[in-house]
C-alpha cells in the first residue's frame, strides 16, 4: 500500500526496549501495527509526555499513549 507510512513521534526523547535509536523524536515506519507496539512499548524522558503514531499521507493520529510520572517514578531510562 504506498499511503501505508507512519511517522512515530514525540517532542521528548523516546526510549524503549523496540526502538532502534533509543532517545529519539521521530521514526518513520511503513507498517501501523509495528508503529503501535513501538510507542506502546516505549516511554519519553522526562516521563509523562506523549507520543504519537502519525499517519503521514492523511495527518490522522492513529495511536497517542501518555505515561504519568507516578508510573515510572522508579525507572532508570
Amino acid at each position: 500500500m504506498p499511503n501505508a507510512i507512519y511517522r512515530l513521534e514525540s517532542s521528548y526523547p523516546m526510549f524503549g526496549p523496540l526502538l532502534p535509536i533509543a532517545g529519539a523524536k521521530l521514526l518513520t515506519l511503513f507498517d501501523s501495527a509495528v508503529a503501535t507496539v513501538i510507542a506502546a512499548k516505549s516511554m519519553t524522558k522526562p516521563c509523562g509526555h506523549e507520543i504519537r503514531v502519525v499517519h503521514i499521507p492523511t495527518g490522522e493520529v492513529i495511536f497517542r499513549k501518555t505515561k504519568e510520572c507516578a508510573a515510572c517514578a522508579g525507572d532508570d531510562l
